[in-house]
This record gives C-alpha cells, sequence and structure tokens, in this order.
C-alpha cells in the first residue's frame, strides 16, 4: 500500500460616387452621379477588382456559403497579389458527455463467434458511479444530469436553462460558497452518461468514474473506470485472449448518429487481420459488445484500435482472468494516449520483487506480475528507452531499460525486480507508440488475486476533475519525471463545497502518493479538483481494499479546454 505523502490537507452595399477621372473621354460616359452596388464598383477597375475580390471571399465565408479562395479571385501577374492570412473562427462551446462502463459482465457458457451471452453477476457484486459538475463563478450549475444510455434519467443535478443564458452575467448571490453538483455511490446496472450543458461560451467542467466489486465468483476483485469522452479513434493496450483469460470489448454510441466500427488488431507477432473486425454497426443509444478471442484468439498481448465512422464512441475492454478454478482478477481497459513518441504512465504500484518473482515463476502465473506493453502500429521498429520514478528518484530496470519492440506489433517488457512502491514510467522512443502498465496485487498462488491496467496518460493541466469512488483505500499518484512540478488538488465534498485546497511539491524524476481521506471538515469526500504548474507532471486515481487484494487504477482524465480557434482555410 502506497504510503502517505500528503504535505496539507458586427457595410453597406451600396453608395453615391462620382465618377473618376478614369472616366474622361470614354464613349458613354456621362458624369452623373450614380448609385453603384458596393461589390460591383469594387470590381470596376484591376486594382479595385483585386480588393472586391477579397471581399467577396470575406462575405462567403461569414455567410458559410462557401469559402472561395481571394487569390483565384484575383488577376494573376507580377505584383497583382499578396499573402492572406487564414482567418480564425471561434469555436462554439459544447457541452461535456462522459460515457461510463456497465457492470462487469460474466460470460455464460461457451459462446460460439464474438457476440456474448451474459450470466448475473454474483451475489455481492457492487457497480457505482460517482460524479461531479462544477458550478460557474457564480455559484450556477449547468444543466446537467447522470442518465441511462437509452436517454432515462437516473440523477438530474440542474435543470437544462438556455441556451443563451450567459452564467457569467447572473448576480453572485450573498455569502456565496463554490458549487458543485455531486452523485455519490449511485447504483447502476448498465451504462451511464453524465451530461453537462454549456454555460454561454464555456464548456462545463464536470467528471464520473464508475466501480465494480465483488467479493465472490469468477468476476471476484475490482474494477474501475473513469467515464470517458466519446470518439472517433481510440486505442486500448492490454487485452489478453489466451486459456483462462476473458476480454470483452464493449462499444457504447452515446450520440444521435449511428457508428460504424472497424477494430485493428495487434499481437506479439505482428498486425492480425481477423474477418469481422470491420462495419462492426452500434445504433444510437446502444452498447455492442465483442469477444476479442473470437476475433483474435489465444493472444497473450493485444491491442486493439478503436476507429468510427459517423456517431462517436466510448469503448472499453472488460478483461478478466480465470487460472483453474481460482479468480485471477477483474479490470476494465481504458483508451490510452494516441501514439507518439512519449508516453508516461502514473499510478503503477509494484508489489515485493521477492514475491513476485516465485508467483510469476510458477505455471500459468507469468501475467500475474507488472509489465509494460508497448504497441507500435507504424512500419519500422522501435528502440524504446524505459524509466522507472518511484518516491526516492529512479531506479533501474534488470536489462538496462532499453528494449526494441517489433513494428506492428505488442512487446511486454516486466517491471519487476525494482524495490516496492509506487512509480511512475516514462517511455520514448524514435518511433511512435502507445503503452500501458499492468499492475498486479497477491502473492499466493492459492489465493485469488486481481490485476488493474493504467493506460499512458496525458500531462497534469491548470484544472482536472477528478471524482473518486466512494469506498477503499484511495490514492492520489503524481509523477515528475522531467523536473520539478507543484499539484494543487482541492477537496470536493458531498455537500457540493470546495474546500481548501493543498499543494504537493514534486521534485523532479519522483512519484509522490497522497492518501486520500474518507470525510474532509464531516462531509464525505467525493473527489479533486487538481492543478499543475512547473514541469510535465502526470496523475492516477490508485483503488485498494483493506484486507483483499482488490486494487485499480484511474488515470486523471484531461482538463476542460479553453474556447478555441480554428484556422479557416481560404479553397475550393
Amino acid at each position: 500500500m502506497p504510503r502517505d505523502d500528503n504535505p496539507a490537507n458586427d457595410a453597406p452595399d451600396a453608395q453615391e460616387t462620382p465618377d473618376t477621372p478614369d472616366d474622361a473621354g470614354v464613349p458613354g460616359r456621362t458624369g452623373r452621379r450614380t448609385r453603384v452596388p458596393l461589390l460591383s464598383r469594387l470590381t470596376a477597375t484591376p486594382r479595385a477588382r483585386r480588393l472586391g475580390g477579397v471581399l467577396s471571399a470575406a462575405v462567403l465565408v461569414a455567410a458559410g456559403g462557401g469559402l472561395v479562395s481571394a487569390t483565384a479571385l484575383t488577376p494573376q501577374g507580377p505584383g497583382s497579389s499578396r499573402p492572406i492570412a487564414a482567418p480564425l473562427a471561434a469555436v462554439p462551446a459544447g457541452s461535456s458527455v462522459g460515457v461510463c462502463p456497465g457492470p462487469a459482465r460474466l460470460l455464460e457458457g461457451a459462446p460460439v463467434g464474438t457476440d456474448p451471452q451474459f450470466s448475473p453477476e454474483s451475489a455481492t457484486a457492487k457497480t457505482e458511479v460517482n460524479a461531479l459538475v462544477l458550478g460557474s463563478g457564480a455559484g450556477v450549475l449547468p444543466g446537467s444530469r447522470l442518465a441511462s444510455l437509452t436517454g432515462s434519467t437516473l440523477v438530474e443535478l440542474a435543470k437544462s436553462t438556455a441556451a443563451s443564458a450567459s452564467p457569467a452575467a447572473a448576480p453572485k448571490p450573498a455569502n456565496s460558497v463554490p458549487l458543485a453538483g455531486v452523485v455519490s455511490q449511485r447504483s447502476v446496472d448498465g451504462v451511464g452518461v453524465l451530461s453537462a450543458d454549456a454555460q454561454g461560451d464555456r464548456q462545463p467542467a464536470a467528471g464520473a468514474v464508475l466501480r465494480y466489486t465483488a467479493e465472490d465468483g469468477d468476476l471476484r476483485g475490482s474494477a474501475a473506470a473513469a467515464c470517458q469522452q466519446p470518439a472517433n479513434d481510440l486505442w486500448l493496450v492490454g487485452a489478453n485472449t489466451a486459456l483462462g483469460r476473458t476480454a470483452v470489448l464493449n462499444l457504447s454510441n452515446a450520440s444521435s448518429s449511428p457508428a460504424t466500427v472497424s477494430l485493428d488488431l495487434f499481437g506479439a507477432k505482428g498486425p492480425l487481420q481477423a474477418p469481422g473486425s470491420r462495419g462492426l454497426l452500434v445504433a444510437p443509444g446502444t452498447t455492442r459488445s465483442v469477444i476479442l478471442a473470437g476475433l483474435a484468439p489465444g493472444q497473450e498481448q493485444l491491442s486493439v484500435r478503436v476507429r468510427s465512422a459517423g456517431g462517436p464512441v466510448a469503448a472499453v475492454i472488460q478483461q478478466s482472468v480465470l487460472r483453474g478454478l481460482t479468480p485471477g482478477g477483474v479490470e476494465f481497459i481504458a483508451p490510452a494516449t494516441a501514439p507518439a513518441l512519449r508516453q508516461v504512465v502514473s499510478g503503477v504500484d509494484i508489489q515485493d520483487p521477492a514475491g513476485l518473482s516465485d508467483l510469476t515463476g510458477k505455471s500459468g502465473f507469468a501475467d500475474a506480475g507488472p509489465a509494460l506493453q508497448i504497441a507500435v502500429p507504424g512500419s519500422a521498429d522501435a528502440v524504446v528507452a524505459i524509466k522507472l520514478f518511484g518516491r526516492d528518484g529512479q531506479k533501474a530496470l534488470p536489462g538496462g531499460g532499453v528494449v526494441t519492440a517489433k513494428a506492428g506489433s505488442v512487446t511486454q517488457v516486466p517491471l519487476a525486480g525494482v524495490p516496492a512502491g509506487p512509480y511512475t514510467v516514462a517511455v520514448s522512443s524514435d518511433v511512435s507508440f502507445t503503452a500501458a502498465a499492468r499492475v498486479t496485487r497477491g502473492l499466493k498462488a492459492e489465493d485469488a488475486s486481481d490485476f488493474a491496467w493504467s493506460a499512458a496518460s496525458a500531462r497534469l493541466g491548470s484544472q482536472h476533475v477528478v471524482p473518486v469512488p466512494g469506498a477503499g483505500d484511495r490514492f492520489l499518484i503524481f509523477g515528475a519525471p522531467e523536473g520539478r512540478a507543484t499539484i494543487s488538488y482541492t477537496p470536493i465534498t458531498a455537500d457540493g463545497k470546495i474546500r481548501a485546497a493543498a499543494a504537493a511539491d514534486i521534485a523532479g524524476g519522483t512519484t509522490a502518493s497522497i492518501k486520500v481521506p474518507a470525510e474532509v471538515e464531516g462531509s464525505q469526500l467525493v473527489g479533486y479538483l487538481v492543478s499543475a504548474a512547473g514541469d510535465p507532471a502526470y496523475g492516477a486515481v490508485l483503488l485498494q481494499q483493506d484486507g483483499r487484494q482488490d486494487i485499480s487504477t484511474i488515470a486523471i482524465a484531461p482538463g476542460v479546454a479553453g474556447q478555441e480557434q480554428v484556422p479557416v482555410t481560404l479553397g475550393y
């Protein structure tokens, strides 16, 4: 169990003009004043045509009727053109949507193909959602709700308001306190959606997390995942379809448009061609489940790229292990960051190296130890350098931490052989890749054990909503691989109050763990606002259970982006 390192708890279109000197002596010209449409007059001369062309293009852009190249409308010749910077268009703020996976389900019998049949969960299984929605500076909550995937409202946090309403203009109530909408330990039996409306020109800040736990049955253990924003391109690393391992890919469509999904599969020996992996239709408001063993059987290392045409989807893999009759754990594998030359994985908690060596040496237990999996989707091999940063600095990996990861495949690197404790894993390469790390709990072969997958995540920024599950031992894990960083973490309690912030100063090349208290000032703690300053920092939530071998990790989701502007390309 990680040690608590908490240091503090808007042109006119015509005008009257005289004829110019250029009109003198020209037949048909009378010198009368005429009313000439502005754009026609502007194109009466070559020089004016150039200006008129630019204005015409600008009008077309503003009207949204088409985008025409300004240079295409100007005479082409020496000195007849000049560069025009592409204008920036503000992107309207959108609502926030987070899709939470449903409860872990046990496959019934040995289904043929890829479509699963599920049997009921165990008698002790519980699945709960914790959610947070931040109010505006005026103390006004955006319209927000937790609903089922089909649209039935489970919990309404605040009613929707007119789209034109601006919370910033609302008077701030006297003696107001910072406000948050809270869903605390809400039991669910299916896929859920946390949605929050935009407030004026601001995207709402919201987040939710789901946790499944069971004390008996084949799916004994703990599985948790942050409720994810749907996307059209997702990468999942860590699936296993070998004997005794079950991997079910769940694709959920919370949009109003059908999604057609294609899967790219990568194994230890290269890309896998699988009939049935293309053109998977996911209707609006539904979840489609795919047994990955029906597409890629016997793969101990399997990564999946999910690409959707049409509506965006949320994707999560329910991974479980059964060694004979002994449960080996359950987890939700969440998407990792897209392939890049550098990835960071946080929340990697490693057990005693000696005990791990004994356990993983036994038949059937090779996947019972911590490991990093690296997926290289390109056509060139990647030379990868791996560094582990613990509480007191970098720890050397056996073998030096430099490996060659084959193109189009998944390479696994053991992380055992370092002292027990929480770590941040920094990985760099000359070729783009993505990654995730397996974390395990349990050292006795005869006892039930558990595992978790921590996916590569984005750098921490100025505001992250971090809900935490309501039970068990919970830790915030922060790592600063390159230089010193300061992390501010502000508790939010079940009464909707945002409490006093605390801060952690993290030295470069180290990892810090901060124990999450059950209550703050007499009210149950349900999450944090997290901000980072200084050098790059990364974070995750680590979940354990006192007296059991349960373990889960949840990467901190990206924060709310400010109002975005995109360049408008003038062309045809």
